[in-house]
């Protein structure tokens, strides 16, 4: 197979809401990556218990599958301080420390006003140690392949954001599609890197959702099933070596 390369890495520290592009990081073994989806906002009650958290599905959350209003957000997440703060029309509209009573409710009140017709119950910040609100219970990085993404423009007949499908690592150098015949497989990933790919990622609708604007414009996962006889695209790599990987470094194996 054809060597590829990390043309960018994201995380999203909230779930459902912005991407963040990052440079490099740390990866650890049986970890996402650090503060993906480290928190969510509860689209309750979800019944989520902080002290013994367990995996949910995601619609107790807001995200984008059933609330693309969210893509007209832009946020900002700080590591050290953990705040957050919330970009709407322009200007911020919310900013607080999501460790404290009075940050999460700053948070929180934003999105009472801002979703409240999607609502089933009061928003609420959901967070536990070392637990992520990724798709999936296991903790992995999702990783697109760009390639697939461009043949899957052939199909869409439209320019596709690969934002849209919300992954850690994009990649370039695998042909199309070649990835999704790599579950099982072993691959390194920069000098010290070690993953396992242990999942094909089944799409939702929340790729229809254009990431710059909200707009429902396409049907990816519907054009999928017609094309390819499934909903699949990216996969989920769990990491077995830790280590530091950056973009521009290489995937092999």
């Amino acid at each position: 197979m054809a060597d590829a390369a990390i043309q960018s890495i994201y995380r999203y520290p909230v779930k459902g809401l912005s991407p963040e592009p990052l440079d490099g990081v740390t990866l650890l073994a049986g970890q996402t990556l650090p503060f993906d989806r480290h928190y969510a906002i509860e689209n309750g009650p979800s019944n989520f218990n902080a002290a013994a958290p367990r995996h949910q599905p995601k619609m107790r959350y807001l995200m984008l599958m059933r609330n693309e209003r969210l893509a007209t957000l832009r946020t900002r997440f700080d590591d050290a301080s953990h705040t957050l703060a919330v970009e709407y029309e322009g200007r911020e509209a919310a900013r607080g420390d999501l460790r404290t009573a009075d940050g999460r409710a700053a948070i929180e009140q934003f999105f009472a006003s801002f979703s409240a017709g999607e609502l089933r119950g009061p928003p609420k910040i959901l967070h536990a140690p070392g637990f992520s609100f990724s798709d999936v219970a296991a903790k992995v990085l999702s990783v697109i392949n760009l390639a697939s993404v461009s043949d899957l423009e052939n199909y869409v007949g439209a320019p596709i954001d690969p934002l849209r499908f919300r992954a850690n690592l994009y990649i370039t150098g695998w042909p199309a599609w070649q990835e999704l015949a790599m579950v099982g497989r072993r691959i390194a990933i920069g000098s010290q890197v070690q993953a396992k790919i242990v999942k094909r990622i089944v799409r939702c609708a929340a790729t229809n959702v254009d990431p710059a604007t909200g707009a429902r414009d396409l049907a990816i996962p519907d054009t999928l099933m017609k094309q390819f006889g499934h909903a699949d695209c990216g996969i989920y790599a769990e990491i077995i070596a830790p280590g530091t990987v950056a973009v521009g470094d290489w995937l092999t194996g």
